[in-house]
């Protein structure tokens, strides 16, 4: 992948900042948790990292033990009005979609609809390929196993979304309108950006007039995405308009990505038996540890794990939450160009590549 060398050269610079102040930090004994549930540090580290990257807009927050104990909005949504970014500023955030497709699937395997290791076929499904498995998708296992035990692949991935309607007979938007937007009153999320369009041909009774309504008025709020040429330059672009799928589409605010962290944290949409093989990395045939559990990344750092994802929408937007499931942290980040994601390949598995991610770790491990 080509990469943008002042932005690369910049953030190489950085990286050597970063390294060198953040050390006597891990030595302090206090937490950074401070009075009143500021992180200075972490601030404003965000900060020039965002600059660095020629960022317009993001939203941060943390969460401890399921409460935001800090979040803030950095720059603009839309950098021409000059509306700044907040906590409740809308975003697509690319194939971070992915997890909600496996909170669904997994509550499918609760309910015993369906078994992770049964071969697609045996639910009428033909893509990828008939020998494939719910295991086999959720965790990115190649179909050239033998060669790449491992390959992140949102193709691959949106084969769920068919799945998940062969275990609940409804437009897969549905459910994740029902089952988690609904339940969990993440009223600024939005199930596709086809939403918008007021002649959209839904299924009848899909969604009453009300709710339709609201989630117009979500994507008329949705931050702007920017192609970024350089630190100081950012070209607006228009996407077309997409649909939700298991792997992409759905908007969101960190404040409604706090509610769905906490529904998971306190086992309210998975058994806790479930999130412990989600969050644990699965192992090829030769016993090795993948970077993926089901539907999460899965890492260690300093002996901490860490269950991570990512989402990125090539020169518009990107995405990153970040769990420390044994301290009870979680990071989430949403940013209106690709510069959360882009720069660090994170579909390798290796979260520490990311500027971002690693302040944050060298803070809290």
């Amino acid at each position: 992948m080509r990469r943008r060398p002042l932005l690369f050269a910049g953030l190489a610079t950085l990286v050597t900042v970063v390294l060198w102040a953040a050390a006597p930090i891990a030595q302090q004994p206090s937490p950074i948790f401070t009075q009143g549930g500021s992180l200075p540090v972490l601030d404003s580290y965000l900060e020039a990292l965002r600059q660095q990257a020629g960022i317009p807009g993001m939203a941060a927050t943390v969460l401890k033990d399921g409460e935001i104990v800090w979040e803030k909005g950095y720059g603009f949504a839309n950098t021409l009005s000059r509306e700044r970014v907040t906590p409740d500023t809308p975003f697509m955030v690319g194939d971070m979609s992915g997890t909600l497709a496996a909170v669904l699937l997994l509550q499918c395997v609760e309910q015993r609809h369906m078994g992770l290791d049964e071969p697609l076929s045996r639910y009428g499904l033909s893509a990828p390929e008939p020998t494939a498995t719910l295991r086999g998708l959720l965790t990115h296992a190649s179909n050239d196993f033998a060669e790449r035990p491992f390959s992140y692949s949102p193709e691959r991935y949106a084969h769920l979304t068919a799945v998940m309607e062969s275990c609940a007979p409804q437009p897969y938007r549905k459910s994740v309108s029902h089952r988690v937007l609904n339940r969990l009153a993440m009223r600024d999320s939005v199930p596709g950006t086809d939403l918008v369009d007021q002649t959209l041909a839904l299924p009848e009774g899909l969604y009453d007039p009300d709710e339709l309504a609201r989630y117009r008025s979500v994507l008329q709020k949705i931050a702007v995405p920017y192609k970024v040429t350089g630190r100081n330059k950012a070209d607006r672009m228009e996407l077309p308009i997409a649909t939700m799928s298991a792997t992409a589409g759905l908007v969101s605010t960190v404040r409604d990505l706090a509610k769905l962290d906490r529904a998971l944290d306190d086992r309210i949409l998975l058994l806790d038996e479930t999130l412990a093989a989600a969050w644990s990395p699965t192992f090829d045939r030769s016993g090795h540890a993948t970077p993926m559990g089901l539907g999460w990344f899965v890492q260690y750092h300093r002996n901490e794990r860490v269950v991570w994802h990512f989402g990125q929408i090539p020169n518009a937007y990107s995405s990153l939450i970040l769990k420390l499931p044994a301290k009870g942290i979680t990071f989430i980040l949403l940013a209106n160009s690709d510069g959360l994601s882009n720069p660090f390949q994170l579909q390798a598995g290796d979260v520490t590549r990311s500027l971002f991610a690693t302040v944050f770790l060298k803070l809290t491990t």
